[in-house]
């Protein structure tokens, strides 16, 4: 996109990640970059104690720009004007170094922790990936019974059941014998805390 006078657009954000944001600020610091742009000053502004709305926009009138901060935009491919006036603007742009090759990370076996006897989380501590409530959700609604289960047990804090299985692949088996997660066992133990005592019995159904 490109205006009036031919000079295009460098940046273009979406409009809609504004109000979810709650950031007006950015676009009133659109408004008067512009404006600085055209007269030749530098505006600083301090975060709550700033300049107001009626100040950016009498310094708007001043650089000879609409006082809504809003010019027509001209399409680059066919050169007809956008149906909507957009907001354009000087704005600060920070970069952020997020690198796919930082971010790649893979875990077949590592580190747990002592309390839950679940994985570590976090690259730097070369953890594995959380499964949340809601990817639980949803191969719940796949009916993905046997991965849910070794997701939950022992990929996660069934002890007894990562003893066994990765005895079961060195001898080739494909076997899967899920026993009792750590985690109720802390959670027995927190129930106890609270002078409530809770019996486990064993039993197959």
């Amino acid at each position: 996109p490109f205006l009036a006078d031919g000079t295009p657009v460098q940046i273009l954000l979406n409009p809609l990640g504004v109000p979810s944001r709650m950031n007006v600020g950015q676009i009133l610091e659109t408004h008067l970059g512009w404006a600085a742009a055209r007269l030749g000053f530098r505006a600083i502004t301090p975060v709550f104690n700033g300049a107001s709305e009626e100040e950016i926009q009498k310094v708007l009138e001043e650089a000879g720009l609409p006082k809504n901060g809003k010019v027509q935009l001209y399409d680059g491919r066919t050169g007809e004007p956008f149906e909507q006036l957009s907001t354009v603007g000087y704005i600060y742009m920070m970069k952020l170094h997020h690198l796919v090759d930082d971010k790649v990370h893979a875990r077949s076996t590592g580190p747990y922790s002592l309390i839950t006897q679940q994985p570590l989380g976090g690259k730097a501590r070369f953890g594995g990936q959380r499964f949340g409530e809601m990817e639980v959700w949803a191969l719940e609604a796949y009916g993905s019974a046997y991965i849910l289960q070794e997701l939950l047990t022992v990929k996660s804090d069934d002890v007894e059941g990562r003893t066994k299985i990765y005895e079961a692949m060195v001898q080739g088996k494909n076997t899967l014998e899920a026993g009792t997660p750590a985690s109720f066992d802390v959670l027995v133990n927190e129930i106890r805390g609270l002078a409530l005592n809770m019996q486990l019995e064993k039993a197959r159904m």
